[in-house]
């Protein structure tokens, strides 16, 4: 299954308690919570690059599969990683104390990312 496409947020789940918890300043968070995201990811093989554009945001990381990488996260902070795909449709990764899943079924991608007993759960339909 091909992950390769261009999704729109349609739904979140703990967005504000999350990005805190993250350490994101409060007027990111106000500017960042009712802008619909577009992620566009395209898939060679085992290679991936993700471009995440929330309003004038854009946030690119490009990994491959089993292979350690950095990556940068929401706060701007680059981190090393790893993420793995389970089955064939769902990719795994740990940064730093948060583990992020991110699943297609369909035209839908469900991710969830988790940080000690916080959840945040995104909703992106394909475009």
């Amino acid at each position: 299954m091909s992950f390769t496409g261009k999704y729109e947020l349609q739904s979140q789940e703990n967005f504000e308690p999350f990005m805190k918890a993250l350490g994101l300043p409060d007027d990111q968070i106000q500017k960042g919570k009712d802008i619909k995201s577009i992620s566009e990811i395209v898939q060679n093989g085992k290679k991936f690059k993700v471009t995440v554009t929330t309003g004038s945001k854009v946030l690119t990381n490009e990994f491959t599969i089993g292979e350690e990488c950095e990556m940068e996260m929401l706060t701007g902070e680059k981190v090393k990683a790893i993420v793995q795909m389970e089955g064939d449709n769902r990719l795994v990764a740990n940064l730093k104390g948060l583990k992020s899943v991110t699943e297609l079924n369909g035209d839908i991608i469900t991710h969830i990312m988790t940080m000690g007993d916080l959840t945040y759960k995104r909703i992106s339909k394909r475009i």
